[in-house]
């Protein structure tokens, strides 16, 4: 599924599912051509667990991949879940298969993030070998730092009794790194802050080995305006933002060979293309869910309406109405799912979009309901689908619900077009004045329609519509008031 964010650069979603945890990306193809690519690792306030994706990232030609780092549930430094390194591996399969799939290699890639994603990109580009690496206030102590200020991430990645030993593996990860040398023709680039709290504990300690790197640079800001952690990277954006513009040209901010217009303008997609299509959130073999309540086109109440279906494979159905989230329904194991609103729908006209979510966070096609909702509709009673109930005669049949023309509507033409429910009944019949005007037949679905055939006079009109069953006991009358205010001058109805 694609998304197009501020500034008109279109962003494709997706899940690799090939390793032992989905990974979940957001993924932009370069512009020009530029063969470069830029991987983003979240800090632990991201937005839905992707950093740096609020679109100040647009203007980079390079290709762009957010890695998520939400796996069962929780925050993961993009490394261990109890310990377990299979996110690790994971992480780092999703990013190689985008490199081979972009024709690249390590050394066409720029590692970025802050914080935690800071401690990913340092972590991932000293292991991995990718050539550049910008981390702006990393922790680098990350089983005490998670142990003591994140205990919640901690006991995700730890384990419940966060056991010493396991703090002592997860500190030493990247000085381990550093203290061997990994990657040692890595661009490096490290923000941190005196101001910054963390700086003594996760920063300091560890510059010796980060020096012995030919290629490190150390932005060390001391702005009066930068008062905690969080600021430091704030107040480095634009300089970093310069590095990020630098290193996806080709050139290293440093003294020393560079090179520069590294592009491919009618380069071969076709291999990022296959994979991106391969591991799309919207996945076609999954079927979309089946809506089996209210049928298209139904009239509902203001409040109880009953939506019901199957969608076999899901974990929840997930429901939007104009591009905004409504609800998510539990599917069970038989397939089934069930929801009623909690807050009343408004009257009028209503276009539900819903779509299927399996375990691994794959998403269906999408199926529409287009339905009508009434205030003269009552709530239907607990078990029943269908949308409506209404005023009946004893033993007979209830009053027909007119879903068009609208109660009290003002009509801009003269041509109008009748429609409704009447379930039960034959025939729906129409009388204006007590002067019958004419008839139609109702399908089995209990769906009606009725279109005159002449153009009616301008002003207000009072319709009786009444249904009929096979031996012709007819329903209440409904009542339909509704305004002509722009008919052809002269025009009548037949009959009148």
């Amino acid at each position: 599924m694609s998304e197009a964010p501020r500034k008109s650069r279109q962003v494709i979603r997706g899940i690799d599912a090939s390793g032992g945890h989905p990974v979940e990306y957001r993924f932009s193809h370069a512009r020009n051509g530029n063969r470069h690519l830029m991987v983003v690792f979240a800090n632990l306030f991201a937005p839905d667990d992707y950093g740096w994706a609020t679109g100040i990232l647009d203007n980079l030609r390079s290709n762009i991949l957010w890695i998520r780092d939400r796996f069962d549930g929780g925050n993961t430094y993009y490394l261990c879940k109890d310990m377990d390194f299979a996110v690790e591996r994971s992480v780092i399969g999703l990013i190689s298969k985008v490199v081979d799939a972009l024709g690249l290699t390590p050394g066409d890639v720029t590692l970025w993030g802050s914080s935690k994603g800071g401690s990913a990109a340092l972590y991932f580009g000293l292991r991995y070998g990718f050539r550049n690496i910008v981390a702006s206030v990393p922790q680098l102590a990350i089983g005490t730092f998670v142990r003591d200020v994140y205990p919640d991430t901690g006991r995700h990645m730890l384990g419940e009794a966060m056991a010493p030993e396991d703090v002592r593996t997860l500190d030493a990860v990247l000085p381990d790194l550093l203290a061997a040398g990994a990657n040692p023709d890595a661009n490096i680039y490290v923000v941190s802050s005196p101001q910054d709290e963390q700086y003594s504990s996760q920063v300091e300690p560890f510059l010796d080995l980060l020096q012995r790197y030919e290629n490190f640079n150390f932005i060390f800001s001391e702005s009066p305006f930068i008062t905690d952690h969080g600021k430091v990277t704030q107040r480095n954006t634009p300089p970093l933002l310069g590095i990020a513009y630098l290193l996806v040209e080709g050139i290293a901010p440093r003294l020393g060979v560079a090179r520069h217009g590294y592009e491919e303008p009618d380069g071969d997609r076709s291999a990022i293309d296959s994979f991106l299509k391969s591991t799309s959130v919207v996945q076609r073999a999954f079927a979309a869910p089946v809506v089996t309540a209210p049928a298209s086109h139904d009239l509902l109440p203001v409040t109880g309406a009953r939506f019901a279906g199957h969608a076999p494979g899901a974990v929840r159905v997930s429901i939007w109405e104009k591009g905004k989230y409504l609800a998510s329904a539990p599917v069970a194991e038989d397939g089934g799912w069930t929801w009623v609103r909690d807050t009343p729908w408004s009257a009028g006209e209503h276009l539900v979009r819903l779509f299927a979510v399996d375990p691994n966070g794959y998403q269906s096609e999408r199926t529409d309901v287009l339905f009508t909702v009434s205030e003269h509709v009552m709530a239907h009673s607990p078990g029943q689908d269908a949308g409506y109930t209404a005023a009946a005669a004893p033993g007979g049949l209830s009053a027909p619900l007119v879903r068009w023309p609208e109660y009290h509507g003002q009509l801009p033409t003269s041509q109008v077009t009748f429609q409704g429910v009447a379930v039960g009944a034959a025939h729906v019949g129409f009388r204006e004045n007590g002067v019958f005007l004419a008839a139609c037949e109702v399908a089995p679905n209990g769906q009606w329609t009725w279109e005159p055939g002449w153009l009616w006079a301008e002003g207000v009109h009072t319709v009786e519509v009444v249904a009929a069953d096979a031996v012709g006991a007819e329903s209440p009358a409904t009542p339909v008031v509704f305004a002509v205010t722009n008919a052809a001058a002269g025009a009548t109805p037949a009959g009148h």
